[in-house]
């Protein structure tokens, strides 16, 4: 098998999509978001970088990062931010999914999907767009019928700084954004 590289820019900002191991639906249940956010805390505290935006849904969530000027080293706190969570998350209670004989082999935990998928934002429009499929996403997955109904997402932070109306991307009305072209790149 070809050695997978990923495409790293100093300084960059990403879209990432990160899953639970079988698309188990557990990161919304309170024990799995007081984890991340602890696991979050943990590496940023360690390896800074912004979130301009995030959502977190029942078996996957969907994050734009900003990068330090000069570091490109996505990958490296996405291992550490999953083994933190995944320390905590076991230790405090919560349940891993199966272990197949490649896990047990590779000594990993049955909480996380092996890798993630990564997008490096080509200019401000690239951005918007992400932002608004983070934003939509609960709507997208029939979770609620407005973004601000979602509590586990950045929209509240984007509505006080009145870049978004607070009653953007109700189901009521057509998406707000071309799902189409969005959903190609963010591997849903």
């Amino acid at each position: 098998m070809p050695n997978y590289r990923r495409f790293t820019v100093p300084g960059a900002t990403v879209f990432f999509t990160v899953v639970t191991q079988e698309r188990r639906r557990f990161l919304t249940d309170p024990l799995a978001r007081r984890c991340l956010r602890v696991a979050f805390q943990v590496v940023r505290a360690r390896h800074p970088f912004e979130i301009p935006a995030i959502v977190i849904l029942p078996d996957h969530l969907h994050a734009l990062w900003v990068l330090p000027p000069g570091d490109s080293s996505y990958a490296m706190r996405w291992r550490r931010i999953k083994g933190e969570f995944t320390e905590r998350f076991l230790s405090e209670g919560g349940q891993e999914g199966r272990r197949s004989a490649s896990r047990e082999l590779r000594k990993e935990r049955g909480v996380w999907q092996r890798r993630f998928w990564e997008h490096t934002i080509l200019d401000e429009g690239d951005f918007e767009r992400h932002c608004d499929y983070i934003h939509y996403n609960p709507v997208k997955h029939g979770l609620v019928d407005c973004p601000c109904d979602w509590a586990y997402s950045s929209f509240q932070r984007w509505v006080r700084r009145q870049a978004y109306p607070s009653g953007w991307g109700c189901s009521s009305h057509d998406p707000p954004i071309n799902l189409d072209s969005l959903n190609q790149t963010a591997m849903e």
